[in-house]
C-alpha cells in the first residue's frame, strides 16, 4: 500500500473517532488478568546498569524547552546517555495500588501503559563501545543487542540526512501495538504519536540542557530500521529517530548484508488481541526506499502567516515572573494532574506556556524551523486579565484571537470526553490540524507527523506548566464536537490532541 494512497489514512482517522454513540456502544472492557507487561524484556541478556549520578546543568527548564543547540564536536559520554534516557523514559516513582506496582515515568503516557520502547545506535563514545542497544527502563540499564557501529545503516535508511550522518548517538523509538491497544483498541496508533512525542519533548529539553544538538527524524525507510532492530513488525514497529550530538566524520560503511542475533523476548501477556486497523495504517504510511524518503522530505512545510480575523491580544513579555527551576528538578516532579482547582492562572503564565511550547521543533518534516502542522484553539476558563471564552492562538503574530466570549467550563468538560479535568482547568488547549492539506503534501505519513508534533508540543506544555508550578494533563476528546465548537474558524480541520492546564488541587 503506497504512502500516497491517502484514503487509507482517512479511513483510519474516521474509524477511530470518538463520538457519544461510539463511546456508549463500545462493549470493550479491561481484562486485568491479561494486562500487558509495561517493559520489553530480553531474558537472555541481563542489562548493564547505567550510572546513577547525573550532571546538574542548572539550566532553567523554561529556557531549555525552547532552545535549539547548534554545536560541532558534541559527543555524549555514558553519563550523558544515562541522563538522556532516564529523564526521557525512566521510572521516577513507584507506587503499590490494589496489590499492583504502578510505575511513573519521566514523560506522560496514555493510560500509563508505556508502549514506546527506546533503542540507540552509537559509535565509540567515552565509556561506551559502538553497538545497538535497548534501554531497559525497569532495571535502569542497557542491553547490548549487537556489537559494532551501525550508524551507517541508519544513515542509509534516512537517505543521508545530515544530522543523522554526523550524529554520534541515534535514538530509535518504536511503538508496541498490544501494550496500548489493551485499553485503547485501534485508536492506539494515534497514541504512538502522542506518547512518543512527550518522550521526545523531554529528550530535546535534556539535550539542550546538556548542550547537545538534537533533531527529530520522521523520514526513513521503515523496513530497513525494523530489520536492524530485528523486531516482529506484527507487534512492534519503528516510529521515529532522534539524532543527538555532532561529529565531523561520517560513520564507517557496513557490508550490504549484516548478520543479526534473534534474541528471545518475554511475551507481553497471556494472549494478544489484534486490531488490524493499526497495522494497516502503519503500512500505508511507510516509506519503502531512500528515493521515496528524499521526495517525501522535499515536501517539508513552508511557513505560512495567517492574518488575524478579529481582535488580537498580544502575549505578555518579560521574565520577571518566570521560574528558574532546572530541567532535572522539573522532570523529576512532573506528573499528570488528576484534579484541578478552579483558581485562575495569570495571563503572564499563559503567555509563557504558549511562547515556550510553540517556539519550534527541530524536525526534518518542519521546515523552516518554527513551522507547525497543528493549530491551537483554547477554552479559557480562569486566566487573570483575560476574558473567559474561546480563542485561536495566532502563532505567527504571537497573540490570541477572541472567537467567542463566554463561560464554557461545561462545554470544555463535554468536549474532553465528558471528563471534569478540562472543565476545572484554567485553560483547555485543543490541537487541530488541516489533515486535507497534510495528506496532500505528505501522504499518510503526514498523519504520523501531525500526531507526533502534537505529542511533542503537548510534552512541552507539560514541562512549561510544571516549571511554573502549575499542573497539566493530556486528554482525549469527541473529535467532531471539538471542530463544531470552534467553527466556523475551525471548519475543515480535525482534532488531534487536548492538554488541560491549571493549578493542581490539593488532595482531599
Amino acid at each position: 500500500m503506497a504512502n500516497s494512497d491517502t484514503q487509507a489514512g482517512w479511513d483510519y482517522h474516521n474509524a477511530t473517532k470518538h463520538s457519544h454513540h461510539s463511546v456508549r456502544s463500545n462493549p470493550h472492557f479491561l481484562d486485568w488478568a491479561n494486562q500487558p507487561l509495561p517493559f520489553k524484556i530480553y531474558p537472555q541478556l541481563p542489562p548493564t546498569p547505567l550510572p546513577g549520578q547525573f550532571r546538574q546543568t542548572g539550566k532553567p527548564a523554561l529556557r531549555a524547552i525552547a532552545e535549539v543547540v547548534r554545536r560541532d564536536n558534541a559527543v555524549p559520554d555514558l553519563q550523558a546517555v544515562s541522563q538522556l534516557l532516564y529523564l526521557s523514559a525512566g521510572i521516577t516513582r513507584r507506587r503499590v495500588f490494589s496489590g499492583r506496582e504502578i510505575y511513573f515515568r519521566a514523560a506522560a503516557c496514555t493510560g500509563a501503559l508505556y508502549e514506546i520502547e527506546l533503542y540507540f545506535v552509537c559509535g565509540l563514545l567515552p565509556d561506551l563501545e559502538p553497538g545497538l542497544y535497548h534501554y531497559a527502563a525497569d532495571r535502569f540499564g542497557i542491553r547490548k543487542l549487537h556489537s559494532g557501529d551501525f550508524r551507517h545503516f541508519v544513515v542509509e535508511a534516512t537517505a543521508q540526512e545530515p544530522s543523522v550522518a554526523h550524529a554520534p548517538l541515534i535514538v530509535i523509538c518504536t511503538g508496541t501495538y498490544w501494550r496500548n491497544a489493551w485499553k485503547y483498541q485501534a485508536r492506539s496508533y494515534r497514541h504512538f504519536g502522542w506518547d512518543n512525542g512527550t518522550i521526545i519533548a523531554n529528550l530535546l529539553t535534556v539535550s539542550a540542557s546538556l548542550e547537545f544538538p538534537a533533531k527529530v527524524i520522521c523520514g526513513f525507510v521503515d523496513g530497513e530500521v525494523n530489520r536492524l532492530l530485528n523486531v516482529d513488525t506484527e507487534r512492534e514497529v519503528a516510529f521515529t529517530l532522534i539524532a543527538i550530538g555532532h561529529v565531523p566524520d561520517l560513520p564507517p560503511a557496513l557490508p550490504a548484508e549484516i548478520s543479526l542475533n534473534n534474541w528471545e523476548t518475554v511475551p507481553l501477556s497471556r494472549r494478544e488481541i489484534e486490531y488490524p486497523a493499526m497495522r494497516t495504517m502503519h503500512r500505508a504510511s511507510s516509506l519503502l526506499s531512500p528515493e521515496e524518503v528524499v521526495q517525501w522530505r522535499r515536501k517539508a512545510v513552508l511557513a505560512k502567516v495567517s492574518k488575524p480575523e478579529g481582535e488580537l491580544i498580544p502575549l505578555a513579555s518579560g521574565e520577571t515572573e518566570l521560574s528558574y527551576d532546572s530541567v532535572e528538578q522539573v522532570i523529576m516532579r512532573r506528573g499528570s494532574t488528576r484534579r484541578f482547582a478552579r483558581d485562575p492562572i495569570s495571563f503572564f503564565q499563559l503567555s509563557a506556556l504558549l511562547d515556550r511550547a510553540t517556539g519550534g521543533v527541530p524536525a526534518d518534516v518542519l521546515n523552516p524551523f518554527g513551522t507547525m502542522l497543528n493549530h491551537l484553539y483554547l477554552i479559557v476558563n480562569a486566566v487573570e486579565d483575560l476574558r473567559s471564552g474561546s480563542y485561536f492562538f495566532n502563532r505567527e503574530q504571537r497573540g490570541l484571537e477572541l472567537l467567542k466570549e463566554g463561560v464554557f467550563r461545561q462545554e470544555a468538560g463535554d468536549l474532553g470526553l465528558e471528563q471534569q479535568l478540562p472543565a476545572d482547568a484554567s485553560v483547555a488547549i485543543f490541537f487541530l490540524a488541516d489533515l486535507k492539506a497534510i495528506f496532500e503534501r505528505f501522504g499518510n505519513r503526514g498523519y504520523r507527523a501531525a500526531q507526533l508534533e502534537a505529542g511533542i508540543v503537548g510534552g512541552k506544555f507539560y514541562l512549561a506548566a510544571y516549571s511554573l508550578h502549575l499542573g497539566a494533563t493530556g486528554l482525549t476528546f469527541y473529535d467532531d464536537d471539538v471542530v463544531s465548537f470552534f467553527s466556523p474558524h475551525a471548519q475543515g480541520k480535525s482534532t488531534v490532541f487536548l492538554v488541560a492546564v491549571g493549578k493542581s488541587a490539593k488532595p482531599s
